[in-house]
């Protein structure tokens, strides 16, 4: 409610001059600036555009657009009532509608606002799997079941919608019909993450552990940082007795998510069998905290400290749990041990009275620790059967992590822009757009390549690292498989020396450095005259080697190489601006920023549009300690559309006057 006051307030003083505003470029101004995924900015065109024109629909609607992606949902859902009420015949804004409502976890009104998108647009795929969905979150699984019939009837290629199928029937425990959906799903798609997750929940189902060892790895492999696999996958492999695996599982999926209770348990369970006594403990320390009344939790690190001698923690934390579990004898008798052991024997023999007590009919034994007939059992997480202290953890429901569609813009754009320069520029198979004044990047040597290999797919120039869908990345692995069997069959890396290249730039494109570092060695091998090899070999090491030193580890050798091919691709190709501007890239990298900028200013030489050489420049020269030299190349930068710039300016331009 601030934010809109904050507006409310700036517009009062201005009232009288909307009637001059163009309402036209205000409109185009906001759509800029929502394509760029800067939200705010955007609404604050569409605020004016409202009290200019506020009949007009499309403003309301651009607006919902934008809170919606400032997580905004209530805000998103009033503005496209308002757009809706006002042109009621938009099928994207039923569709925009429905989303907020399933982030608000309305899912009735989702569906409602599916069935009137789906009114208009009977095409439209992502309202059809969102419904679906949607009744799957209802438990109308006869429903849903209903959408996707139709879905795979109209689509039969779709193979999200047989997953999809796959999961409700595991949800009705059907698992030969789950099983069934599957294979028709990773038929179509093989590289379909969710799909091979669902299919290990099946064989989880049917306690086919090693089966669904095999299925999550292949999940992993395709979606790295989804958290449940390793979860899931940890539990595959504690039931195959691969528990240093399991531990790993554990450690991965805390990396992605250091809060995940599941994984927090289960590792210390698991630290507890393999005697890692202490970090067992931190571990429950830690599930305690997020739960302090979780008494199991509580019981097992009570053991843990009377492993490791701590009795006074360790009988502290017995009470606790016999406190409200006044008859687990398990307890009583390791607090009686614990007591024996610090000479306190009367209380000693009266936790030993209540066991002979409790256990009057029952013949008195002391259950062992990781018994073999509990070792493997598990149990629910909302169970609270103190007897159980010993059992793997599992979720309630072992359900699939639903990722709904959408045809909108993802992330929020972060615009406190830092000082970090934009990326090199390589061979990719994705069109260059760079901003607002979008063009086509251009190199002599790739325009012959291209002219020379009109049956190949055709290469660009781009300096972009592309966002990857989950359909495109599909495709961008089929086609490296595809060109890993044509080179299988070559007599010759010659003969193969332009499908090498290929592959090459799609690992590069699927950030796949090594791969692609290891095809372009065999490439330069068969040509090592071609200026492409050299330049794409030192743009992948250059990528890589990013990555590594932000993990700390020393790039100095592999500086080298990029910096030695770059420089070889030049002695190739001198009059290449896009080389000059990716080795004043490296040598910035290397903090040799006089070095960088002159090959900036070469860069520019050759081709005075380089908005990126500019931009790079600029933050050369502010690094050196030359703000205004920094400033006025960040100006060019700006004026030619990255208006990121703008940003970087108005943080340093007060030092640079």
């Amino acid at each position: 409610m601030k934010r809109y006051i904050v507006f409310i307030i700036f517009f009062i003083g201005t009232i009288h001059s909307f009637a001059q505003f163009n309402t036209n470029r205000l409109m185009a101004t906001g759509r800029n600036a929502l394509y760029y995924e800067d939200y705010v900015l955007s609404i604050q065109y569409f605020n004016q555009a409202i009290n200019a024109k506020p009949y007009l629909y499309e403003p309301w609607y651009l607006r919902g657009i934008a809170k919606f992606y400032l997580d905004d949902y209530i805000g998103a859902v009033q503005d496209v009532d308002k757009a809706i009420n006002l042109n009621p015949y938009i099928a994207g804004m039923y569709e925009l509608r429905g989303l907020s409502h399933i982030r608000l976890k309305n899912f009735k009104e989702a569906i409602t606002d599916y069935d009137k998108t789906l009114a208009i647009d009977a095409q439209n795929q992502s309202a059809w799997y969102n419904r679906s969905l949607c009744k799957i979150e209802l438990k109308d699984y006869e429903a849903a079941q209903a959408d996707l019939d139709k879905m795979v009837k109209k689509w039969k290629k779709y193979a999200s919608a047989y997953s999809l199928k796959a999961e409700v029937f595991l949800l009705q425990k059907d698992t030969v019909e789950a099983a069934k959906w599957l294979d028709k799903s990773l038929d179509i798609d093989p590289y379909n993450g969710n799909a091979w997750s669902t299919r290990a929940m099946v064989a989880m189902a049917r306690r086919e552990w090693k089966d669904a060892d095999t299925f999550l790895s292949k999940a992993i492999h395709l979606k790295p940082k989804t958290v449940s696999n390793y979860i899931n996958r940890s539990l595959a492999r504690y039931n195959t007795n691969n528990l240093r695996g399991a531990l790993d599982d554990y450690d991965t999926a805390l990396d992605l998510d250091p809060n995940n209770f599941l994984a927090h348990y289960n590792r210390g369970l698991l630290r507890m069998q393999l005697g890692d006594d202490n970090r067992a403990i931190t571990d429950f320390n830690f599930v305690i905290k997020m739960e302090p009344n979780n008494y199991i939790a509580i019981f097992n690190r009570a053991i843990l400290h009377d492993k490791t001698g701590d009795l006074h923690a360790a009988i502290r934390d017995y009470s606790t749990v016999i406190a409200q579990f006044p008859n687990f004898w398990t307890g009583l008798s390791r607090r009686a041990n614990c007591y024996r052991r610090m000479g306190l024997t009367a209380k000693a023999e009266l936790d030993e009275f209540k066991i002979m007590k409790a256990q009057m009919n029952k013949h008195l034994g002391i259950q062992p620790r990781w018994n073999k007939n509990k070792t493997k059992q598990m149990r629910r997480r909302s169970e609270i059967d103190p007897e159980k202290y010993n059992q793997i953890v599992v979720a309630d429901e072992n359900t699939q992590e639903h990722e709904y569609k959408s045809s909108y813009r993802g992330k929020v754009q972060n615009r406190a822009v830092g000082l970090h320069f934009r990326p090199m520029y390589g061979l990719s198979l994705f069109k260059y757009d760079n901003g607002v004044r979008s063009y086509q990047a251009f190199a002599n040597e790739v325009e012959q390549y291209n002219a020379q290999h009109k049956k190949e797919a055709r290469l660009y120039v781009n300096c972009m690292i592309k966002k990857l869908d989950e359909h495109t990345s599909q495709q961008l692995l089929t086609r490296a498989d595809s060109l890993s069997a044509a080179i299988d069959v070559s007599r010759s890396m010659t003969s193969v020396s332009s499908t090498l290249l290929q592959r090459a730039v799609t690992y590069t494109v699927l950030q796949n450095f090594d791969a692609a570092i290891s095809d372009l060695e065999l490439f330069i091998s068969t040509d090592s005259t071609s200026a492409l090899g050299y330049w794409q070999r030192g743009i992948c090491q250059a990528m890589a080697n990013d990555y590594n030193r932000a993990q700390g580890t020393d790039v100095q050798i592999a500086v080298a190489k990029a910096k030695a091919d770059i420089e070889k691709a030049l002695m190739l190709s001198s009059q290449n601006a896009y080389l000059h501007y990716d080795m004043g890239n490296i040598l910035a990298a290397n903090k040799e920023y006089d070095e960088a900028i002159k090959q900036y200013n070469s860069a520019i030489n050759i081709n005075p549009y380089l908005a990126e050489a500019y931009y790079n420049r600029g933050l050369a020269y502010i690094l050196n300690g030359k703000k205004a030299e920094g400033v006025e190349s960040l100006s060019k930068a700006g004026e030619l559309g990255l208006y990121d710039a703008y940003s970087v300016i108005k943080q340093n331009s007060k030092e640079a006057k």
